[in-house]
């Protein structure tokens, strides 16, 4: 995004934590609301381009929208939008990429409210895992020629009963609706969203055991302290890191584990 989307996204995140704050709100429900008003725009392409065109003033395009979304959708999620079309998008795409990620945020809101956020942190990557492990299953939910509700169906079935309702939520979305992104792409992106949404970053950590409490309390602490933030872990036990642990924070790796200190070994001896 340019810098006036960026400024205008900006904007919206803070007008929906405003609405966060109120906890009258139903965020599942506006979470539903922006997710209708997305595929909308999505579909009504001279929409979106009349809703970011800089030549008409934001409050024609604000009272358009009301009109357009009166009995559509509920009243904070009409506001919502309202207020986001009177800001300035560089192009239309980023609105609609902008509304898509206030969907996903007020369901965060939902889990958030319920205690469930870090579940659904959790389970988010662990479905990311399971996909980049299983060709098959990433095949099935990234073909492009199968039918949604089929799709839809399949992660019902995988995650019905077994995640949190607000990741289904999040992961059905994602694979029926992927707006151009790869499905590990999606994940990530929500992975980091509902990070953000405590203020943290997010380390994936790989390690030849499994972490005991106190261990993954002393590595929250030092990369806490490290970068200046909270920052959730997501475990991953792999044995062919013999011994240490391998984080991966972004595109940054700080690596301990013996197998990369045996081949940077096998690199100086080679040179």
């Amino acid at each position: 995004m340019s810098l006036a989307s960026r400024e205008a996204l900006a904007s919206a995140r803070e007008s929906l934590d405003a609405l966060a704050d109120n906890t009258s709100v139903d965020a599942a429900k506006l979470a539903a609301d922006l997710t209708a008003v997305t595929a909308l725009l999505d579909r009504e392409v001279s929409l979106r381009r009349v809703l970011t065109d800089p030549a008409q003033s934001g409050e024609a395009k604000a009272e358009l929208v009301t009109r357009l979304l009166a009995g559509q959708v509920g009243g904070e999620c009409a506001d919502l939008v309202a207020g986001m079309v009177r800001s300035r998008w560089s192009n239309s795409r980023d609105l609609v990429d902008a509304i898509e990620e206030l969907a996903s945020g007020a369901d965060l809101v939902a889990a958030e409210r319920a205690g469930d956020l870090d579940d659904v942190e959790d389970e988010l990557f662990r479905f990311g895992r399971i996909v980049t492990s299983n060709p098959e299953l990433r095949a099935a939910l990234t073909d492009k020629v199968a039918d949604r509700s089929a799709k839809a169906a399949l992660l019902r079935e995988l995650l019905g009963g077994r995640a949190n309702p607000v990741t289904e939520r999040l992961v059905v979305r994602l694979v029926t609706a992927p707006r151009g992104r790869s499905l590990e792409g999606g994940l990530t992106a929500l992975s980091k969203l509902a990070a953000d949404r405590r203020d943290r970053m997010v380390a994936e950590v790989v390690s030849a055991v499994p972490l005991n409490e106190q261990q993954k309390q002393r590595l929250g602490d030092a990369l806490a302290k490290l970068y200046g933030r909270r920052v959730h872990l997501n475990l991953d036990v792999d044995p062919e890191v013999l011994g240490g642990i391998q984080v991966r924070i972004g595109d940054e790796i700080v690596s301990g584990t013996i197998a990369d200190r045996l081949a940077e070994a096998g690199r100086r001896m080679a040179g």
